[in-house]
């Protein structure tokens, strides 16, 4: 199926039927990606009394019971309820799904003891343009993304000013493949979200940002039609498949 759709004033096609899928599925498995300290999630027949939801059990259905943590197990994208007293929920203040996006690739650099994205960095991979969505890839890119165990391991993040200039450019949707866009360890700061939501002004309600995607190699550089879906939970973050289709010119 293609669709047509207009970037910048320019005509482009879009092929819906070749999607480009960067989002790092569930397993209830300890090989799932994980973070923030907590056990892997699981996924398994719901129990009760006799019964046992498993075909391989004898029950009719497999009928599974599933335990996670959205911020810690997997692709998700998160409001600004993230942060406040007030109850935010995505499934509320994401109401568009479709949106213009800039995928970039940066190497983290040394800085102190830790390895951040600098403004100079974003400023350089991002230039002028004007995007909804940026989509950030860190190197190195390894499949072991999908699978690594982030705890106590102190990953890279974004520095303040790089989160910053997002903001000054118009990003609202902020897609990263890492599992915070902040310091592992920063004493409840959270200054790049706190950044990028607008914490000290007028709140970006309707601002998002997605953690832990994992966009493979084949993808390039450049813009994309971005598809970010979340699944319905009424809360501050939920699971969530963004996917990218390429623009094709007309």
């Amino acid at each position: 199926m293609i669709a047509s759709i207009k970037v910048n004033n320019r005509n482009h096609t879009i092929d819906l039927t070749k999607p480009l899928d960067i989002s790092i599925p569930l397993k209830g498995e300890a090989t799932n990606v994980n973070a923030w300290y907590i056990e892997h999630p699981r996924i398994g027949p719901h129990t009760e009394g006799e019964f046992i939801g498993a075909v391989t059990e004898g029950a009719a259905i497999n009928f599974n019971d599933i335990w996670f943590s959205p911020h810690a197990h997997g692709t998700h994208t998160e409001c600004v309820g993230h942060l406040t007293e007030e109850v935010h929920s995505i499934n509320t203040n994401l109401n568009r799904y479709f949106f213009f996006a800039e995928v970039v690739t940066i190497a983290p650099e040394k800085f102190k003891d830790d390895f951040i994205i600098s403004r100079k960095q974003m400023q350089y991979a991002f230039g002028n343009k004007k995007r909804d969505a940026v989509i950030i890839r860190t190197l190195p890119n390894l499949k072991d993304k999908t699978s690594k165990q982030y705890s106590n391991t102190n990953p890279p993040y974004l520095l303040e000013e790089a989160v910053q200039f997002l903001v000054n450019k118009g990003v609202e949707h902020l897609l990263i493949d890492l599992p915070s866009v902040d310091k592992e360890r920063d004493g409840g700061a959270l200054l790049g979200h706190r950044a990028f939501w607008n914490m000290d002004g007028k709140v970006r309600k309707e601002a998002t940002i997605t953690e832990l995607i994992f966009v493979p190699n084949t993808i390039e550089d450049g813009t994309y039609f971005l598809n970010l879906q979340v699944a319905p939970f009424e809360n501050d973050a939920s699971p969530s498949r963004p996917v990218l289709y390429k623009l094709l010119e007309l």
